[in-house]
């Protein structure tokens, strides 16, 4: 049986590598047909160039980056590199819960010191040439220890919770573990802005004058309670603009990026807000937490299955059930649901995008609404011709293209 396992682990990972290289290569090919109509005002020829090295020499980056990761993970698995980490662990750490975590940090470590040459060369090299780039040494190792801490903190106490679970309530683990992380992610929607962001970036609240005051009069015009409207220091990283919204309840609030404000003009600010807007008047935040949960009560329940399983340890080199070896082959072997769950996902939030900013047109907005997603587009050198496989399987949104059409047809 470990045999099979250890077939299928390789195959879904060959061809989910191959997969993914075939859409970055049709994604390339695309990219290079003549843009439509509408979207001509966005770049001039020269930004345009730009734009298309832009795209790749992240395409080319990407394929180099996901192949080192692609060949690594492979040879770990055919090695039987996972299992003679938990053999050297067997000796030194005798506790299954401290073994468990220990084998994870290890792996975390080792990951993270061996893709940091690449994280560099993106932001020091490519987001650097394109003049995206505003992350010192300083700031980059400042955010990098951070990282490190609330990896410890929050990821080690998640993980040490579920262990703790499947090791005093192993029938019931599936339910429990599933509660647990459903806490967790809610609790971390009220309060991620409160508690993790001021770690990484300054938040003010948006100053009193003509945009504080549009964007409340657009709010009180379309009933929408909002006082914790904040701008958020982005600049500090990147000259990319963005706004998002955050929150649920009492504790929802809009933000945006410095760098938007100082990009778009007060009623393209407002525009986008309304499309933000628009996502909590359809209640999409709720649905989409509403649907997510069935979904991952399925994971764990498929987790709780086999987490006692010999075969599947042993097909990544160990020699009995371990919780880090059967999870970690469980979350291969899980991957093709996954990716089909992600699909039903991203389709859903493509839907969702439309009926936000259909609520904006509705509110007068319309035009607006586009002239700041040609603007956010032009900021960032976005690809505005993905090939539609790539929009299928990865776009949470539509492309621009397709929502210019939906907001103004």
């Amino acid at each position: 049986m470990s045999f099979f396992i250890f077939v299928a682990i390789i195959t879904i990972l060959v061809l989910d590598f191959g997969f993914e290289r075939l859409l970055a290569f049709l994604n390339i090919q695309h990219s290079k047909l003549q843009l439509p109509t509408i979207l001509h005002d966005i770049y001039d020829a020269e930004k345009y160039a730009k734009q298309q090295n832009y795209f790749r020499a992240n395409s080319q980056f990407g394929m180099i980056s996901s192949s080192f990761s692609f060949l690594l993970s492979l040879s770990m698995v055919l090695s039987g590199g996972f299992g003679w980490l938990d053999t050297q662990l067997q000796g030194f750490v005798t506790n299954e819960t401290l073994r468990s975590l220990s084998f994870f940090g290890l792996l975390f470590i080792a990951n993270d010191l061996l893709t940091m040459p690449f994280d560099l060369y993106d932001t020091f090299v490519i987001e650097e040439r394109f003049g995206f780039n505003k992350v010192t040494p300083s700031i980059y190792l400042a955010d990098k220890l951070k990282s490190y801490a609330l990896t410890v903190v929050i990821g080690g106490g998640l993980l040490f919770a579920i262990i703790s679970i499947f090791n005093s309530f192993s029938t019931y683990f599936w339910l429990l573990a599933w509660l647990v992380v459903t806490a967790f992610g809610l609790f971390m929607s009220l309060f991620y802005s409160n508690l993790i962001v001021p770690l990484f970036n300054k938040q003010t609240p948006l100053p009193e004058g003509e945009l504080r005051n549009e964007i409340e009069k657009f709010a009180q015009k379309v009933s929408f309670n909002l006082t914790n409207i904040f701008v958020i220091d982005g600049s500090k990283r990147s000259t990319k603009a963005n706004a998002y919204f955050t929150g649920l309840g009492p504790k929802k609030r809009i933000v945006l990026y410095d760098t938007l404000m100082n990009t778009m003009s007060t009623d393209e600010i407002v525009a986008v807000l309304a499309h933000e807007v628009g996502h909590y008047k359809h209640k999409h935040t709720l649905k989409t937490i509403l649907i997510t949960l069935p979904s991952t009560l399925l994971m764990f329940y498929l987790l709780g299955l086999i987490l006692n399983s010999d075969a599947l340890a042993q097909a990544l080199g160990g020699t009995a059930a371990s919780f880090h070896l059967n999870i970690l082959a469980f979350g291969i072997i899980y991957a093709p649901i996954s990716m089909l769950l992600g699909l039903f996902g991203n389709m859903l939030s493509r839907k969702y995008e439309y009926q936000a900013d259909a609520f904006a047109a509705k509110a007068g907005l319309g035009l607006q609404l586009v002239s700041g997603l040609k603007k956010l587009s032009a900021t960032s050198l976005s690809n505005l011709m993905p090939h539609p496989l790539t929009v299928f399987f990865h776009y949470s949104h539509p492309t621009l293209y397709q929502r210019i059409r939906n907001i103004t047809s």
